[in-house]
């Protein structure tokens, strides 16, 4: 008798990948290192306290054993501190680690592409086909006549007997063009991002670290740049976000806004946007005379009216500008809605949860337009 086989599922207790003692502290660590500004010590401190509530080591791996394995894979290295004492810092290893977990954790169902490009909704003689056809046109690219179709063409128009092939029996394969872009990300590090109880800075350095692991890796024709902002806007390198923290800053949104148009006016890719993170009103510009005209209650018109402006200038400049206000106070959405009618850009409330993801969608969509 012939043995039966069935088709069907079959269920069993999930069995979790294997994690070497080291993988399975290392992730831990590298959230640690994040959230501590890349404070190793604290962060350590922070390991150690888990290990003894959830006994994430044993008396064949200890935490001491994993400080010396990241010394020796070169996560790690001796520093002097401010103080003139000894101790460890993270490596540049380390802060691609961290970049690298940031973009698995949020933008973790995408693989990587080897083009380095993205399409643009825009048909023509681009360099990626579509796979559908159109009449050839004056100043087609002669690569593009698909033969097959062109000779089928011919055919139905003039027969077998007396075959011919003329220029209005050609036909071309439509392309796609691959665009650049060029990106200011916003990170707004005023006191706010840490009040009430909720950090808020982490989860910005986190889409911040993803994004540009994203772009360096799958988009590398594109350009990203980060700046932060609180009294003053600086620029920051990429390898810098780990040690990102807030300051006792007030929020001088036009300053941000300035300096993000000043750096994409440089940039030759005709697709340019502005993202801003940020959880609080505008209470701060500069004046021409180099003080600051502060104001923390409420709105103040002087200082919006300003920030209205600079959204002008930037629908003028064709940036658009998305801002994701991690707020759900009604009178700041009305700031953000008017601020964002004046740019003609768009507006995002969220939390904290769901933000990565937000700002990667609006990237990919911003990046299939093509500005003229």
């Amino acid at each position: 008798m012939k043995n039966e086989f069935k088709k069907g599922f079959y269920f069993k207790t999930y069995e979790a990948p294997f994690q070497s003692p080291f993988d399975k502290l290392f992730t831990i660590f590298k959230e640690l290192i994040t959230h501590t500004s890349g404070d190793f010590d604290e962060a350590i401190n922070w390991l150690r306290e888990l290990d003894k509530e959830y006994k994430l080591t044993d008396e064949n791996y200890t935490i001491d054993d994993f400080i010396e394995d990241l010394k020796k894979k070169g996560y790690i290295k001796d520093e002097v501190k401010g103080d003139g004492s000894s101790g460890f810092g993270i490596t540049a290893k380390t802060e691609r680690a961290i970049r690298q977990q940031a973009l698995d954790q949020i933008f973790g169902n995408l693989k990587k592409s080897g083009n380095g490009n993205h399409k643009t909704k825009y048909a023509g003689s681009g360099d990626e086909h579509t796979g559908e056809f159109r009449e050839y046109n004056f100043g087609d690219s002669l690569e593009r006549i698909s033969l097959t179709e062109s000779l089928r063409n011919a055919q139905v128009n003039n027969g077998v007997e007396s075959f011919m092939l003329t220029e209005n029996d050609l036909i071309v394969e439509d392309a796609q063009y691959k665009a650049q872009m060029s990106t200011v990300l916003m990170i707004d590090i005023s006191h706010s991002m840490i009040l009430y109880g909720e950090d808020r800075i982490t989860p910005a350095k986190k889409v911040a670290m993803a994004l540009a692991e994203l772009i360096t890796t799958r988009y590398p024709k594109d350009t990203l740049d980060i700046l932060v902002f609180g009294n003053d806007a600086w620029t920051i390198p990429i390898k810098d976000l780990p040690y990102l923290q807030v300051g006792p800053y007030h929020t001088n949104t036009v300053a941000g806004l300035q300096l993000a148009m000043d750096i994409l006016r440089r940039k030759r890719n005709t697709n340019k946007q502005i993202f801003m993170i940020t959880d609080g009103k505008p209470s701060c510009v500069r004046e021409r005379d180099g003080s600051y005209y502060m104001n923390s209650n409420g709105l103040d018109e002087y200082i919006v009216d300003k920030c209205y402006t600079q959204a002008q200038q930037a629908r003028k400049l064709h940036i658009p500008i998305t801002t994701f206000m991690i707020a759900r106070d009604p009178y700041l959405q009305r700031f953000v809605n008017q601020f964002t009618e004046a740019n003609q850009g768009k507006a995002f409330y969220t939390g904290i949860k769901g933000l990565g993801e937000m700002i990667f969608e609006d990237y990919e969509a911003n990046r299939k337009k093509r500005i003229k």
